[in-house]
């Protein structure tokens, strides 16, 4: 399964951004899609996640102002980032945890994009 993630880009204090992410290849089902994001210096964090049910989580400093969800139909997460600051500059990373079956049992497995850009100036 790869992972092609957009969307990144510059944009000024109080812009907002849309991120993309989409799951491409074998057939399989969704457990929990997610953006991470790492900062120069920094260890990389998760931002929001979103299981293929539905059901979201926010890091502290994304809640209120970022928006996950999910085409399950298009195997695509989507990270809606409003109100950026400087401090929200990164890397952000997309994460699939999915799962196939086997005749025997089902395979679990993750994933990752390989990382966009977001630069908030001010």
């Amino acid at each position: 399964v790869q992972l092609q993630a957009s969307g990144g880009g510059l944009v000024q204090a109080g812009g907002s951004l849309r991120l993309s992410c989409a799951a491409s290849g074998s057939t399989f089902k969704i457990q929990t899609m997610g953006w991470y994001r790492q900062a120069p210096g920094k260890e990389r964090e998760l931002v929001a996640d979103i299981t293929g049910g539905g059901s979201t989580g926010y890091a502290d400093s994304a809640r209120g102002r970022f928006t996950i969800s999910l085409d399950n139909a298009k195997n695509t997460v989507y990270l809606q980032m409003n109100s950026l600051t400087p401090e929200d500059t990164a890397v952000y990373y997309c994460r699939l945890q999915g799962y196939y079956y086997t005749r025997d049992s089902p395979v679990v497995f993750g994933s990752w994009g390989q990382g966009t850009q977001v630069t908030v100036s001010l």
